[in-house]
């Protein structure tokens, strides 16, 4: 019996390090170091982008990030999404609004900054020293005067799930931009916000409303235990109050438009769900060359819809894709014991 154990277990550390040399070998082949990096010294002037901004004044526009910093009990980090913010911000800002930057207690709120996430126009965000100034000191939203702006929109971040829904400032803001006909928008958490909201008949604001935000799926794959950790779930607590939650894929760009409320389901949606705003606010957004992310989750989309042959046809065809998304979502798919999926979209990133 101990000889049979001893050869079973030779055999079994044989293929784990067999199946391990072979994971090393795919991932080498796959040349993701080579790929262009992000410049953390980036500054606004060298962005081709940022130089269009209208000379025209708009209006302004409210940013609302979450003050809490970390999960009840301290032990896990919340905050806001920095990739949230800062590409609305220069979408906002570029067709000629701007932006105030405010938060439930004021002051300088915890941002949750992800290395594999960002990009130049992110970097240039934090360098850029007004904006730091305004990040350091938001406006505390008891303070906000609501009948400034013509639109506002709420950052996604774990923190929204803790200090936007209920409260009284918020309902107040959102009140104040609906009633004169201004535009709310949200995206990923960021829809927490619209959670408790009344109509002015004592409806919930959110009934029969199509929206988007952070899904079950998106979640749980993410943190198994976010039942346990939150009050809810963002998508069933939106259908718990009447909404009509419209999901894509887990992790694919997907906006939602019901008249003047704009949603977007994940940070991957941030920069559609600001030039949709500015749509809804009746302005046909400055044109903007697609970010190598979008354009690979514009592939991701075309390969759930038409299949592997036309997504690769479509990538012969387009600008810079970002191959480090399209293997993120072959890891994904392959995580879940989608094996097909998993082999194709690595396929598609070699392409």
């Amino acid at each position: 019996m101990r000889r049979i154990l001893t050869i079973f277990l030779a055999g079994l550390l044989a293929a784990v390090a067999t199946l391990g040399l072979a994971g090393w070998i795919w991932y080498a082949t796959l040349a993701l170091d080579e790929e262009p990096q992000p410049d953390p010294q980036a500054l606004p002037a060298a962005l081709p982008y940022l130089q269009q901004r209208l000379d025209a004044r708009r209006g302004r526009i409210l940013a609302v990030v979450s003050s809490a910093a970390t999960f009840p009990g301290g032990d896990k980090r919340a905050g806001y999404e920095l990739t949230e913010l800062s590409r609305a911000y220069w979408v906002f800002t570029v067709n000629g609004y701007d932006v105030d930057i405010a938060s439930p207690r004021g002051g300088e709120p915890a941002m949750v900054l992800d290395g594999d996430d960002v990009t130049d126009a992110d970097y240039a965000f934090l360098n850029d020293p007004a904006i730091r100034r305004s990040l350091a000191a938001t406006v505390p939203l008891a303070e906000v005067d609501a009948s400034a702006y013509a639109a506002v929109y709420f950052v996604g971040g774990k923190g929204a799930m803790f200090d936007f829904p209920g409260n009284p400032d918020i309902a107040r803001v959102v009140a104040a931009t609906t009633a004169r006909g201004g535009v709310v928008g949200a995206v990923c958490h960021g829809p927490a916000a619209l959670l408790g909201l009344r109509r002015a008949d004592g409806r919930p604001w959110l009934r029969d409303r199509r929206v988007t935000g952070f899904s079950n799926a998106e979640e749980l794959f993410l943190m198994p235990d976010a039942s346990a950790r939150f009050a809810y779930l963002l998508q069933d607590e939106l259908v718990a109050q009447g909404a009509v939650f419209v999901e894509a894929p887990m992790y694919l760009g997907n906006t939602v438009v019901d008249g003047h409320l704009v949603t977007g389901q994940n940070p991957w949606s941030t920069w559609e769900v600001a030039e949709t705003m500015i749509r809804a606010l009746g302005h046909e957004p400055v044109t903007r060359e697609p970010t190598p992310e979008e354009v690979s989750i514009g592939l991701l989309h075309r390969y759930r819809r038409d299949g592997l042959a036309e997504a690769m046809a479509a990538k012969r065809d387009a600008a810079r894709a970002d191959k480090r998304l399209l293997v993120m979502h072959a890891v994904v798919a392959a995580m879940q014991w989608d094996l097909r999926t998993a082999w194709q979209l690595q396929r598609l990133a070699r392409h």
